[in-house]
């Protein structure tokens, strides 16, 4: 029998990377390119379904720009996982992940969350080698891979890598009790490893 349970998943990085088209494309299939700049925090729910486990995704986006210091403990407690997003047609972007790596060694209350470096724009023309992007996914025990909200490449395979990694982590489940209700076979674990994502549980 299927299992459904709720994930909380940040998605942060500095304002204009595509967080809010990122989280669009993934709940909606749509794209905007005028997308307006997202003001404190929105929500987003989709229900998606991973080895055969039916999840509930709460998906939370924050203001990159104002950084909103204000929200700290509240937005990132219990979260499950985190999408650090930058744009590969912006060199700073990717610098500036480190400040929010440094925002969840602070503020997130589960150390072993899973988290992802998402390089997003590959549509445009790229300024970031995606080297740099795989060696600070590395440095920091991350998953990684390059998407484009526009043209939906990477969109789904990002959020799947992310929720099979949380599903192979028992410890993040132990508060809802839901651990023992998950099973990942050998075969899924082989394809896991195989898989264009680093498979780490991120370190903070």
């Amino acid at each position: 029998m299927d299992y459904v349970t709720t994930l909380k998943i940040l998605v942060i990085g500095e304002s204009g990377v595509g967080k809010s088209s990122i989280i669009l494309a993934f709940t909606t299939g749509d794209y905007n390119a005028s997308f307006p700049a997202t003001i404190g925090v929105d929500y987003k729910c989709k229900v998606m379904e991973v080895n055969g486990l039916k999840v509930k995704l709460g998906i939370w986006d924050t203001a990159g720009q104002e950084r909103y210091r204000t929200l700290t403990n509240s937005f990132y407690r219990d979260a499950h996982g985190a999408i650090l997003v930058y744009d590969v047609s912006e060199p700073k972007t990717l610098a500036k992940l480190k400040e929010w790596v440094e925002e969840l060694q602070v503020y997130s209350t589960k150390k072993n969350i899973v988290c992802l470096v998402v390089g997003n724009k590959i549509d445009k023309p790229r300024v970031v080698p995606r080297e740099a992007g795989q060696a600070f996914a590395m440095k920091h025990r991350m998953l990684f891979i390059e998407s484009s909200a526009k043209t939906q490449e990477g969109i789904n395979l990002a959020f799947e890598e992310l929720v099979q990694k949380i599903i192979e982590t028992p410890g993040l489940w132990e508060s809802t009790g839901a651990s023992s209700n998950i099973r990942v076979s050998n075969e899924e674990r082989r394809q896991q490893e195989e898989s264009s994502c680093y498979d780490y549980t991120c370190t903070i």
